[in-house]
């Protein structure tokens, strides 16, 4: 995936009032880097930081504000592309004013933004303060062809910033508009004459000397008619820019001089004239000046060859063609440069010795020959012509040879800056050697760094082969010694040793102690908070305090959870760029400088559980063309805690109900911790064992679930709902006797953080003791004793008939038995689950149930042995939760005596007495059960009318019955028995 980077010239760039800014401003990364991109440049006044000022913008023509629109609008300030992703942004001419931060920003032309579009870059606007004049009161001057001219510039500047100078000497020829160079001394102090001085530059008949710190010399040893004109100089200051590259941030002319140059008017005669000058007195060590003239008739067109003699032995000949010889035994010290002889005009020349010994003391004479050209282009040579001598005395000198270092003896650098040593040489005699050592301090021993030889050649240790160390001669006097990017291992002492290269030369040495502090020892970081530990949705505030002496630095953030390794947030760049890496919309970043303080600091807004762990801020530098990691700061803990829940529940102690009634255990939230709380419920059971178990829960979405110990027929009767408050309702319907138990409502809490996350806040307990009671047995039967005689093969019925029940819900198992003699027989069984069984096959039975709580039982076809006493026993039974079906009552009826004779004449009873009381007896017993039917229709009808008209399930604690009647033969009651 492409990552776009935008990138500007990096600051601060320091320029003159009124110069020209230009800053390169250029964005890459994009898909289509073909298409032209747009830019934006905005500014910051130091004086409104926090206020933005549109300068200029590529794709409207509008964007400036009025503080740059006039300038804008008349191309005072500009914006120009260089490709289609890049820009020079230009002010012709600086204002004070526009000092400030300046930001470019790349139009996204893109839908997806990936990156960083913007680059920050600090103008630092200065006062001109070059000046540079002429140091003669005149502005007219007017010389003779052949003589020589002296001329003198200062040039200085009060900049505090750390500024070169370059100096340049102009002339503009009479007649001509631009004005030529003669020579200059550019800003690393290197001489170059202009186009056409060449040749006297290296006949050294032009010089350009720098005298003290700010006086600039420009000799010609000879006029020519072509120098003719306005003669000016100009001094140019130049800064380096944080990219290494020189800027030229201010240029000023001094006045021009009018220089007139009258040409040489030379009597005519045959007669050939040598002349030579020399000083009388010299001291050992200076410079030797030897010049001889030839004075002649039409001297421009002829040719002549001129020796020097010292003591009568030719020192060195120039012949006609310039050509120059020297003498064997001289030939060494040419070659050194302590002797030249140059041709510097027409019948001028010039012989210098540097530097004099005491043994070159003596007569010195000039030798002169005209030559003629042959027509084969061969000379010949005429006589020779001697000038006077001269004589010469060279006194020996004791040598004043004094070394100074720089003012301060001791230099504190940064790692990574440039080592800068200047030491000046006053009393020189002759040649120079200077050498530059180094002593560690852990060495009591100098070591050897560089050298110059006097001849210039320069020589590094082995040790600083693959240094970038340097040692420059800016002047006569000064020599300078620069090693780049020093490291900690580079303090120590420094000791600049300079020798003269005469015989008994003198040598003398001076040192200063330099100390490299590391960048771990000067930038130092530190991470505090007011309130590391703070309530969800509350600020946090972080402080990350880089203690410097003004070292661009880049900084991160990062965060460590519990769970995680160390994730980074962001990278605050040293040119105010930001990479995020974390949330952005969690985080707000600001920047405060001091004084060799910069404040850091990250703001957590609303801080959830996410944004807590540990954090760090860790800096690191550009050194050495990479980012060295500093050691990070303190790590901070910063805690993040829930708010104080105030959840409190509310729920009856105690609730006693009757087995087989609903029951409703209320848990009602009577204090929440906020309006916008979701609660997560469960109910669970302690059973009269001890054991828990859970009836069923709901998340805090209202999901019900079940617990797994209860079975899918017991969760038919088993339910919960939430009504307003908010409460919580158990119901539990048709309650058993297992149902009993305590029963604890868990309600937990949750709340919302700033990002949208559910979290638990906390969880309350309520209690209740649920206590579910028996029904009392309330089983009753007719009990009434009864006498029936029955003819053979007739039939006869033995009613069983409930009068009272203990429940609704109760189901009955019926058995009737037969008694013969002693013993007592089951002749036949209805069982609640209505399964039907003949307990005796040679008694022929019809099993019946015409109304509830009705059971009849009639046996068919009966004979003699069917005689004897009749009776019913039943069972009552109910449901219970914890036990099942369970037998609850057994109720036994009165005894049926029954005869079957031969005469077939049947009776019910013994005597009429008896018999009214029983059909009394069987007309209550039927009234009594139209009632009862009656009242149970009754409050169907009105159930069924509540229930909006449905037809009504089973019950949940009921098993379905038979049909309300059955009549079983004996054959088939045995099949299914």
């Amino acid at each position: 995936a492409h990552r776009v980077n935008t990138e500007i010239q990096a600051g601060p760039l320091y320029r003159v009032v009124g110069s020209q800014l230009s800053i390169a401003c250029s964005a890459s990364g994009f898909a289509d880097e073909k298409s032209k991109k747009d830019f934006e440049f905005r500014m910051t006044d130091p004086a409104r930081p926090t206020t933005e000022i549109n300068v200029i913008s590529s794709r409207d023509p509008e964007f400036s504000y009025s503080r740059f629109w006039s300038r804008a609008r008349s191309k005072a300030i500009s914006i120009t592309h260089v490709d289609p992703n890049s820009v020079i942004f230009e002010i012709k001419q600086l204002l004070k004013q526009d000092d400030g931060e300046y930001e470019c920003t790349v139009i996204n032309p893109e839908y997806v933004l990936n990156g960083v579009y913007t680059a920050k870059t600090v103008v630092k606007v200065i006062d001109d303060s070059l000046s540079v004049t002429s140091s003669d009161s005149t502005t007219s001057l007017s010389f003779d062809e052949g003589e020589s001219l002296t001329l003198t510039c200062q040039a200085s500047t009060n900049t505090i910033q750390h500024v070169h100078l370059s100096l340049i000497w102009y002339l503009r020829k009479d007649g001509a508009q631009d004005a030529i160079p003669i020579i200059s001394l550019d800003r690393d102090f290197t001489l170059t004459p202009g186009l056409g001085f060449e040749q006297r530059y290296k006949e050294e008949a032009i010089s350009l000397d720098k005298l003290g710190e700010a006086e600039y010399r420009l000799k010609i040893a000879e006029l020519a008619l072509s120098d003719q004109g306005q003669i000016y100089c100009q001094a140019q200051e130049w800064i380096q820019d944080p990219d290494r590259s020189w800027y030229m941030i201010a240029q000023k002319n001094a006045e021009e001089i009018t220089l007139t140059v009258k040409a040489k008017v030379v009597t005519d005669t045959s007669a050939l004239g040598v002349n030579i000058s020399a000083p009388h007195d010299l001291q050992e060590g200076q410079e030797l000046l030897l010049p001889c003239s030839i004075n002649a008739q039409n001297l421009a067109r002829r040719f002549f060859s001129l020796a020097w003699l010292w003591e009568g032995v030719e020192l060195a000949r120039i012949g006609p063609t310039g050509i120059l010889t020297v003498k064997q035994e001289y030939s060494d010290r040419e070659k050194d440069g302590e002797l030249r002889a140059t041709r510097t005009g027409n019948g001028k020349y010039l012989l210098r010795l540097k530097p004099v010994r005491t043994t070159h003391g003596g007569n010195y004479i000039c030798r002169a020959w005209p030559e003629e050209r042959g027509e084969d282009g061969n000379f010949k040579q005429g006589a020779a012509q001697d000038s006077q001598p001269q004589n010469v005395k060279i006194s020996p000198t004791e040598s004043e040879l004094s070394v100074e270092m720089q003012k301060n003896p001791m230099q504190t650098l940064l790692q990574g800056d440039r080592l800068r040593l200047v030491c000046k040489v006053e009393g020189v005699n002759g040649g120079l050697f200077v050498a530059w050592q180094r002593k560690s301090t852990l060495s009591p021993v100098y070591t050897s760094i560089i050298s110059l030889s006097e001849s210039g050649v320069t020589e590094k240790a082995e040790a600083f082969a693959s240094r970038e160390v340097r040692v420059t001669r800016t002047a006569t006097n000064s020599f300078v010694f620069e090693l780049d990017r020093v490291s900690p291992s580079d303090a120590g002492t420094y000791g600049c040793v300079v020798s003269e290269t005469q015989n008994n030369g003198k040598t003398q040495s001076q040192s200063v102690n330099v100390t490299v502090n590391s960048i771990d020892s000067l930038v130092k970081v530190s991470l505090k908070s007011r309130t590391p530990v703070v309530t969800l949705g509350t600020d946090v505030d972080l402080m990350c305090k880089v203690l410097n002496h003004r070292i661009p630095v880049t900084l991160t953030w990062s965060l460590k959870t519990d769970d995680s390794n160390l994730n980074t947030i962001l990278v605050l760049y040293s040119n105010g760029s930001i990479s995020w890496s974390g949330d952005q919309h969690r985080y707000q970043v600001t920047v405060n400088n001091r004084a060799d303080t910069v404040m850091h600091y990250l703001k957590i807004l609303a801080a959830s559980h996410r944004e807590a762990g540990t954090y760090q801020c860790e800096v690191s530098v550009f050194l050495d063309n990479v980012y060295k990691k500093l050691p990070p700061s303190n790590p901070l803990k910063v805690m993040v805690q829930n708010l104080a829940s105030k959840l409190a529940l509310s729920s009856k102690p105690t609730i006693t109900e009757s087995i087989n009634t609903d029951v409703q255990i209320d848990c009602k939230v009577i204090l929440r911790t906020s309006e916008f709380s979701l609660y997560a419920v469960s109910w669970e059971l302690q059973q009269e064992d001890g054991s828990w178990k859970t009836i069923l829960s709901s998340d805090r979405n209202a999901l019900i679930t079940f617990g797994p110990q209860i079975e899918e027929s017991h969760r038919r009767r088993i339910g919960m709902r939430r009504t307003d408050g908010p409460t919580f309702e158990l119901t539990i319907r048709q309650a058993r006797i297992s149902d009993k138990g305590v029963y604890v409502c868990k309600v937990e809490e949750f709340l919302q953080d700033p990002q949208g996350e559910w979290f638990s806040l906390s969880y309350k307990n309520s209690t209740t003791d649920l206590n579910v009671t028996e029904l009392d047995t309330n089983l009753s039967i007719e009990k009434n004793e009864m006498e029936m005689n029955v003819s053979i093969a007739g039939d006869f019925s033995i009613p069983c008939h409930i009068t009272q029940q203990s429940s609704n819900e109760s189901q009955f198992q019926v058995t009737w038995f037969w008694k013969k003699d002693t013993e007592a027989k089951p002749i036949f069984t209805a069982y609640r689950n209505s399964t039907l069984q003949a307990r005796i096959e040679k008694v022929a039975v019809k099993y019946g149930h015409p109304l509830p709580g009705h059971f009849n039982l009639i046996v068919l076809k009966s004979n003699a042995e069917n005689s004897g006493l009749y009776f019913c026993e039943v069972e009552e039974w109910l449901y219970s939760f914890a036990y099942g079906w369970r037998k609850v009552a057994v109720e036994r009826s009165g005894n049926l005596n029954v005869n079957v004779d031969a005469e077939g004449n049947p009776r019910a009873v013994s005597n009429p007495a008896q018999m009214a009381n029983i059909w009394m007896a069987v007309f209550v017993v039927t009234v009594f059960i139209s009632l009862f039917i009656i009242m149970v229709l009754v409050v169907k009808m009105c159930k069924s009318k509540t229930s909006g008209g449905k037809k009504s399930a089973n019950s949940l604690w009921m098993e379905p019955h038979r049909p309300e009647s059955q009549m079983l033969s004996s054959e088939s009651l045995k099949q299914e028995g």
